[in-house]
């Protein structure tokens, strides 16, 4: 099963044509529910953390993830398609 079709490239260029943080949320308070933004942006943070080398139970205790989130987005940093470090990265300056 693949994620890129019509209806994912038409959100890819929703999120793209969005231009300030208010838009964005805006936006993701629409589309998606609060605990779903609440747990992307999660991820996100499980990403950052995990990128600066920080141990599963300071995770657990900075964030509030589960083993679990954490287990599988440390997956997606080793063997993904490279979205979080890309994402990290411009966030960072790189």
């Amino acid at each position: 099963m693949t994620v890129k079709n019509d209806d994912t490239d038409r959100l890819c260029a929703a999120v793209l044509s969005l231009e300030t943080p208010e838009q964005c949320y805006n936006f993701f308070e629409d589309v998606c529910t609060i605990k779903e933004l609440q747990a992307l942006s999660q991820r996100l943070e499980v990403a950052r953390l995990l990128r600066e080398k920080k141990t599963f139970s300071e995770i657990v205790a900075e964030t509030g993830a589960s083993t679990a989130t954490i287990s599988r987005v440390n997956r997606c940093l080793m063997y993904g398609a490279g979205g979080y470090s890309y994402v990290l990265d411009r966030l960072e300056g790189k």
